[in-house]
């Protein structure tokens, strides 16, 4: 089984996640396909992105936390930045089909693609603070262009899911669909991109850049804090209350003596 599969529909390239198993997350070589996908898809009109199974994609593969190897984490972590970078660097309109859960990095994969279309049953929301990480490349910087800085300090802190409707609502995504409309949607959507001035497409899409490369210094900033965290107390514990489905015992605040 490929970790992703790549169809192409008339001048639409469809990249899709397909490790339904662990929720489409992925680790550093899955990352790379990505990337590779994206940049060979240069000669479509159109990429989207999508998920196999019930979930969009659940970000960085957990497991490795709850027993970190730094040399891999650090892999994982750059590798996420330079998925997001293909993404907005590609010359190409990228569409976000989310078609389940959209968490962690899955959720930064959404903000980092120009377009995102949802089914009725995708979810969408942050992991980060409550399972030993933070969402730094998107969740804590990025999304407040869409959302306002108080709503994604929510998003980023408190780690809640929100349904497709209330994310269309905050101006987090472009549109929402009942799950057997959601091909179809998207494929209305790229029609009409593919009815546009390639040329003058991805000049729009660079000029719309600007806050996401205004923010590129925070992310390599952020990343080399991470990076630098790997196998603390707290990494370690959240990762595998996580994978325990039970409550975290972080040690990062002394608390009072009642």
């Amino acid at each position: 089984m490929s970790d992703i599969e790549v169809e192409r529909r008339g001048e639409v390239a469809w990249i899709r996640l397909n490790r339904p198993e662990r929720m489409n997350s992925y680790d550093a070589s899955m990352a790379k396909e990505m990337i590779a996908a994206i940049q060979d898809s240069v000669d479509a009109g159109v990429i989207v992105l999508t998920g196999t199974g019930k979930a969009f994609c659940a970000g960085g593969y957990l497991a490795n936390l709850s027993n970190p190897n730094a040399e891999a984490l650090r892999s994982m972590f750059y590798g996420s930045l330079h998925l997001y970078e293909a993404i907005r660097m590609s010359p190409r309109p990228v569409i976000a089909a989310v078609n389940g859960a959209a968490a962690g990095g899955g959720n930064e994969l959404v903000i980092a693609c120009d377009l995102a279309i949802a089914s009725e049953k995708a979810t969408f929301g942050q992991t980060g603070v409550r399972i030993g990480s933070a969402p730094v490349l998107g969740g804590t910087n990025f999304l407040s262009m869409s959302i306002g800085e108080k709503r994604a300090k929510e998003v980023a802190f408190l780690c809640k899911r929100y349904p497709a409707k209330e994310a269309l609502e905050l101006g987090w995504i472009n549109a929402v669909v009942a799950p057997e409309e959601l091909e179809a949607e998207v494929t209305r959507w790229a029609d009409q991109l593919l009815d546009m001035s390639p040329r003058y497409l991805e000049i729009a899409k660079i000029s719309s850049n600007l806050w996401w490369n205004q923010a590129r210094d925070n992310y390599q900033t952020s990343l080399g804090m991470l990076v630098q965290a790997i196998g603390s107390k707290d990494m370690i514990e959240g990762a595998t209350a996580f994978m325990e489905k039970r409550k975290p015992q972080f040690e990062g605040r002394k608390k009072k003596n009642a």
